[in-house]
């Protein structure tokens, strides 16, 4: 496995208690997301290192850079159709390019300047954004938010296929770490390691209420 792995406890004290924040594992060249689906899916892409298949290109799909966020969705990879849960690294550049195009899932009436001007923005791009909030290890709600994106159209082809290094199937660590947080044993949970995403475009982090 190519993630960097740190154990949760540790790296609790260093992360952002409130606010919104993309929080990720990420170097200058990739950044990390997650997704989980069904085997005929993620066996799939582990296999040929790109989305096909029974994938389909016609629908929207989510990412997540946040790994705990990834948890509360798929259930730990417990819930059906999620059984197999993917660590993409995705091409940096491609993921801040999907930010810059990104349109919220619901009207910010502080970004967009009429309900229809925001419509017709969503009618028109291929990237969704949507803040909820972030989970502890045990599905809490928190003070901070967590991003998660939504490509579809011309996009996510791209995303499919050029978009994406490498795909690894994480499956079996989720499954033992689990165990920990069944067992409420979080001093020995292992994460990946992650920081508060880093943007320079300042009016991009604005837009993105990044803090």
């Amino acid at each position: 496995m190519k993630l960097k792995i740190k154990p949760y406890i540790k790296q609790l004290k260093d992360w952002p208690q409130t606010g919104h924040h993309i929080m990720a594992q990420y170097n200058d060249k990739e950044i990390v997301v997650y997704q989980s689906y069904r085997p005929e899916i993620g066996s799939f892409a582990v296999q040929h290192q790109c989305f096909g298949g029974a994938f389909s290109l016609n629908r929207m799909t989510w990412i997540k850079p946040n790994f705990l966020w990834m948890m509360y969705r798929n259930g730990w990879g417990q819930k059906e159709g999620q059984e197999v849960v993917l660590a993409i690294h995705l091409k940096r550049e491609a993921f801040e390019r999907y930010l810059k195009q990104a349109v919220y899932s619901s009207f910010q009436k502080d970004i967009y300047k009429t309900k229809e001007a925001w419509q017709e923005q969503v009618k028109n791009s291929s990237i969704r954004l949507q803040w909820d909030p972030d989970h502890d290890p045990y599905g809490a709600k928190l003070e901070r938010r967590a991003i998660q994106i939504g490509i579809r159209g011309a996009e996510v082809k791209a995303y499919a296929n050029d978009d994406i290094l490498e795909i690894e199937d994480i499956s079996g660590f989720v499954k033992e770490q689990y165990q920990f947080v069944l067992n409420n044993q979080l001093d020995h949970l292992l994460v990946p390691e992650e920081h508060p995403f880093v943007l320079t475009d300042d009016n991009l982090k604005r837009r993105l209420r990044l803090q």
